[in-house]
């Protein structure tokens, strides 16, 4: 990365290639792009040029919140796309086929499980589950089908803490990529290229939005994997892209032809948010832990779940990659279904409803909205129970969100 610190970064995008007129800020509201000349369009479908020409495949602001997140997480390149889905769906059908299969840690959001289960399995695609903390596991699930592994920084909603160091060892050595959804740390916490991760999703919805008014999703290259060899035989018509094979295959083939673009509106708003994300993530993450500490300690809570808690058992390895900063989302248990339901029905300012990364402070009971659809066997798997309530921390005065709780707690 150049010398400029992220939150440089996050404002300005590029500044070496930073024009010096025009409007700071604008929507390039256009689903399409004139040129002169006939020639011109060519040159430019051709990738002899740099331009645009059709907002489902590429369009000024895209690019540029594309820009910000891939000077951020030190890539080679970006994919702007609709949703946070869109992403990990782009992002894993590049790679995946018939036939194929992959790694999956069993801490998942409710919508990537039902990706891999249900609508991956109709491509005769099979997702092997595993433990993702249990480096052993991961490393027995591998063989010649296997053509990636894939993982949460921190899962949602079990808040578990693969070490990605070791899991990238043992992918390199199986000589298969990461893919890694860095959702919940964003770049801000978590420099995951440094720690191994060859492919980084994010639903760019959440943190690096902030406000809650806009969907998308970005993938991330980070160069470090080499995807022209035989096992993944199905890019070589991009063999002559090089190391950019990953982003010219996952754009072209099936980003553009499944269509899922990112709205120029939208990437305006995640630009917007993307300016303050290193402020509100150092402020969820503060609010987060003194909120967890007194959960923690709380007569009527029978447990309290945060990596960054001391008797956390994944403390020491999101002190290694998060350093002291450990995210805004915290789950705490109470007696019993009923009881989680006084506790959201008893609010004042909190907000209850299914997001996260917003700035307010939002509860949800996952086991009866997110997850709904799944059994209680499956709902065990993915870290779900009735008794649990899901807090994204929002950035409000601390003492104002831990009386709150307070206030519930005493009143159920």
């Amino acid at each position: 990365m150049a010398e400029y610190h992220p939150k440089t970064i996050e404002i300005h995008g590029n500044i070496k290639n930073r024009i010096k007129s025009g409007p700071t800020s604008f929507v390039a509201q256009s689903t399409a792009f004139e040129h002169e000349t006939a020639e011109d369009i060519e040159n430019v479908l051709r990738q002899r040029k740099f331009g645009f020409t059709y907002s489902r495949i590429a369009n000024p602001n895209m690019a540029q919140f594309e820009e910000k997140i891939n000077l951020l997480e030190e890539g080679i390149g970006a994919i702007a796309l609709s949703s946070g889905m869109a992403a990990v769906s782009v992002g894993l059908l590049s790679i995946l086929k018939q036939g194929d299969e992959f790694i999956s840690g069993y801490s998942l959001f409710s919508g990537s499980y039902a990706l891999f289960t249900d609508t991956f399995s109709r491509f005769g695609i099979r997702p092997v589950f595993v433990n993702s903390t249990n480096e052993k596991e991961i490393e027995n699930a591998i063989n010649n089908k296997t053509k990636l592994i894939f993982i949460e920084t921190i899962g949602n909603p079990r808040l578990d803490v693969p070490n990605l160091k070791k899991i990238s060892a043992i992918a390199k050595k199986g000589g298969i990529p990461v893919i890694l959804d860095n959702t919940l740390a964003t770049p801000s916490l978590f420099k995951a290229k440094n720690f191994g991760a060859d492919i980084i999703i994010h639903s760019a919805s959440k943190y690096i939005n902030g406000s809650g008014n806009a969907i998308g999703g970005v993938i991330v290259d980070s160069g470090t994997f080499d995807f022209n060899k035989d096992k993944y035989d199905d890019f070589a018509p991009y063999k002559k892209y090089g190391s950019l094979a990953y982003l010219a295959k996952t754009r072209r083939q099936i980003h553009t032809n499944l269509g899922t673009c990112l709205s120029p509106h939208n990437a305006f708003l995640l630009s917007l948010g993307l300016e303050t994300l290193d402020l509100r993530m150092k402020q969820h993450s503060q609010n987060a832990l003194a909120l967890a500490e007194f959960l923690s300690t709380h007569k009527k809570v029978k447990k309290t779940s945060y990596p960054g808690l001391k008797n956390s058992e994944f403390y020491e390895t999101a002190k290694e990659q998060f350093g002291n900063n450990f995210g805004g989302l915290l789950t705490f248990e109470l007696e019993s279904k009923e009881k989680a339901f006084e506790f959201i029905n008893n609010r004042t300012f909190l907000r209850n409803l299914p997001n996260l990364g917003d700035a307010k402070t939002l509860i949800v009971h996952p086991a009866s909205t997110i997850y709904v659809d799944y059994d209680d066997e499956t709902k065990e798997k993915l870290g779900v129970n009735d008794r649990m309530i899901r807090v994204s921390v929002g950035i409000e005065y601390k003492d104002d969100i831990i009386r709150e709780f307070d206030e519930i707690l005493n009143k159920i």
